[in-house]
């Protein structure tokens, strides 16, 4: 069944009412779920979950306002578990105070360490690389680090979308756990001044700024380069991913940053032990390979295949640093893009 989040307070009135229809729902085989994924994105893996266990999947899709929501509600949420992406939000999450551990041994024995939240507050389920989209026809380089974004020979060369994005942010973050916040600093002033216009659009705009020729490196996530090949609504973005060549940064180093989509426990979770069936089918085998395949993601479980598309992109080293790290990071992160002026775009 498909709910709109205006519809969100029905469901709450249904499940809600006390204690006594918590424990009718648990019964029916329910499992409610808030997700800021868009449906078509999640329907596919729902759909085998019900249909291997029986139990029925009811979501609530918004593009925001989620969280604050769960909040609102309560001990009276309907809210089971939240799907969501970046480590901004699954960390927005848990500091929101609407969480509980997932504790379950199958989880544990699949998604790595530096995919869970420390105390398994939150947990990742897909991996994105945020990468460099490089022109075929003007950038002859066929490697880059992240650290080779600051130098003058690009200056005027480079797209990005906002700063303060949430993607941004955690890259951000990163660069401060590796090179510490001053020479963070001088980086993120560098790569400023080697903007092509002011930080703009999502990253799919990025690309197209180097098809138009407004520049020659874009910053992406890799599953962008995925949905704009396979977007038939759409098929000028097949022009613009065809005209840039995917460049994994400082894979011959430390690794390339690489960020989760990724799934929370409510804390008051009425059908708890549907929601932890729900995240062990998200996190095995056959979750981990639909995930990956519908999303153009990696799989966060350690030999699962990457999809046929995604091999083609070629294979990278992915930086090991946990993301409980790079979480702990976001706000010195996002201070420093603001103190730089980031978003005020390259002459200011």
């Amino acid at each position: 069944m498909r709910w709109t989040l205006a519809c969100a307070t029905t469901l709450a009135a249904l499940i809600t009412t006390s204690a006594g229809s918590h424990a009718l729902a648990a019964d029916a085989g329910e499992v409610n779920i808030y997700s800021y994924r868009q449906p078509y994105l999640i329907d596919p893996l729902l759909k085998e979950f019900s249909d291997e266990t029986g139990i029925k999947t009811n979501v609530i899709f918004a593009s925001k306002g989620l969280i604050e929501r769960i909040q609102a509600e309560g001990r009276n949420s309907p809210a089971d578990l939240v799907l969501t992406v970046d480590i901004g939000n699954l960390s927005q999450a848990v500091a929101a105070g609407i969480t509980q551990p997932v504790e379950s041994e199958t989880v544990d024995a699949s998604i790595p360490a530096s995919y869970r939240g420390v105390n398994d507050e939150w947990i990742g389920l897909t991996r994105r690389a945020r990468v460099v989209y490089a022109s075929k026809d003007r950038v002859t380089e066929d490697s880059i680090t992240y650290e080779d974004l600051a130098d003058p020979k690009w200056r005027g060369k480079i797209c990005i979308r906002s700063g303060q994005h949430s993607y941004n942010v955690a890259l951000v973050a990163s660069m401060i756990a590796h090179l510490g916040p001053e020479k963070t600093e001088a980086w993120l002033r560098g790569v400023k001044a080697n903007l092509a216009r002011k930080p703009a659009g999502d990253d799919r705009l990025q690309v197209k700024g180097v098809y138009a020729g407004e520049c020659d490196l874009a910053i992406g996530n890799t599953y962008y380069m995925g949905k704009m090949l396979t977007d038939e609504k759409h098929p000028e973005q097949k022009e613009w991913a065809n005209s840039v060549k995917m460049l994994f940064p400082n894979t011959g180093g430390r690794g390339t940053h690489v960020n989760v989509s990724g799934a929370v426990l409510a804390k008051y979770a009425p059908n708890k032990d549907n929601a932890l069936k729900l995240i062990e089918f998200l996190a095995s085998d056959t979750g981990q390979h639909m995930y990956a395949e519908v999303n153009h993601e990696y799989p966060t479980k350690d030999g699962v295949p990457w999809s046929e598309l995604v091999q083609s992109w070629g294979t990278f080293k992915a930086d090991e640093i946990s993301l409980n790290e790079i979480a702990d990071l976001r706000k010195a992160a996002s201070e420093m893009i603001d103190k730089v002026g980031f978003d005020d775009g390259p002459s200011s």
